[in-house]
């Protein structure tokens, strides 16, 4: 594992959002979603490719909070333009659960 430092840790802006609206992502590779992420009035609302479709359902993340590093530049996958990296860990067989906040915090919130 490299060492990295304080000060580039606090490079990493990740911040809360709640998920506005999530749809089935069809054309991705793997199994994904695609999410609309809202992320409070500095940021507004952003796009996600999240490949969690193994633990979750669209219908059960809308309203969700989540945590979500906001300022790696925007990419390209498949049709559509990911905009915020999900921050998820797996688990002994690989599925993806979502990092939140365990109360609800307000939107735009930065982890420190």
């Amino acid at each position: 594992m490299r060492a990295i430092t304080y000060d580039d840790f606090l490079k990493v802006d990740i911040r809360t959002g709640r998920v506005l609206r999530a749809e089935p992502f069809p054309e991705a590779r793997k199994p994904a979603f695609k999410l609309w992420i809202d992320f409070g009035p500095e940021i507004g609302a952003k796009k996600s490719s999240a490949q969690i479709t193994e633990l979750y359902t669209p219908e059960a993340l809308i309203g969700r909070q989540v945590m979500a590093v906001v300022n790696f530049p925007p990419r390209q996958i498949g049709p559509f333009m990911s905009e915020v990296l999900v921050l998820g860990a797996s688990d002994s067989e690989g599925r993806i659960t979502l990092l939140a906040p365990d109360h609800d915090l307000p939107l735009g919130a930065r982890m420190h």
